[in-house]
């Protein structure tokens, strides 16, 4: 398949934020898990669209987006800004009553802390793997190189930069993408059973960390 990829820009927003959302469940629609999107489009998209675009890609096939991959280089700095120029607006924007906040998210907010009360996420060495990615391709698009395509074209751009090296997160669910992770040269890192979506899915589940060292 002949896909073009490109660095973001502003006027893919909306269709990042969509397949975004369409595929955050493991492929599957977001909202197995939050019973709002815009929540999760304002919480998690909106610093990798509007605060960090240059660091973003997309893939384009037939005139149209179909996957993308959020980048960001300096992760430690990265949650400095969200909590302060993110997380303080969605706070604000649900207080006002702006999402919808069911029992479907109200569930898996109370699942998340108890994880991490719990210590199930999985780790990384910042110092060491400072960067970080998060990559998205619509479902009859997956298993067809748009995905690999979209990496590569990152780690480039991280390596021109002098980025030392780069880590995502990702679960025991996603073996299709795990499989690529590995390809491109990614190492497990860290990995540990959650909870979190026990009444979702019936097999165990981990939470992993890959790593991959660019100097």
């Amino acid at each position: 398949m002949d896909f073009e990829v490109r660095p973001y820009d502003r006027a893919d927003r909306a269709d990042v934020h969509r397949i975004g959302a369409d595929t955050a469940f493991f492929g599957e629609p977001i909202e197995a898990f939050l019973d709002d999107r815009r929540l999760w489009c304002d919480a998690f998209c909106t610093y990798y669209t509007d605060l960090e675009s240059e660091h973003s890609w997309v893939a384009c096939a037939e005139q149209k987006v179909i996957g993308f991959l959020f980048g960001c280089v300096d992760t430690e700095l990265q949650q400095r800004r969200w909590r302060r120029e993110i997380l303080a607006v969605v706070m604000w924007r649900a207080l006002r009553g702006r999402y919808q906040l069911g029992r479907i998210t109200w569930r898996y907010t109370a699942k998340m802390i108890q994880a991490s009360l719990r210590g199930e996420f999985a780790r990384v060495d910042l110092a060491t793997y400072p960067a970080h990615l998060h990559i998205n391709v619509e479902g009859h698009w997956r298993a067809q190189g748009a995905g690999r395509r979209l990496m590569e074209a990152y780690l480039d751009q991280l390596r021109q930069l002098g980025v030392p090296g780069i880590h995502l997160h990702t679960t025991s669910l996603n073996e299709a993408a795990c499989r690529l992770y590995t390809r491109v040269g990614f190492r497990l890192l860290d990995a540990h059973l959650t909870r979190v979506w026990s009444h979702l899915v019936a097999r165990p589940v981990e939470n992993r960390c890959y790593g991959l060292g660019l100097a």
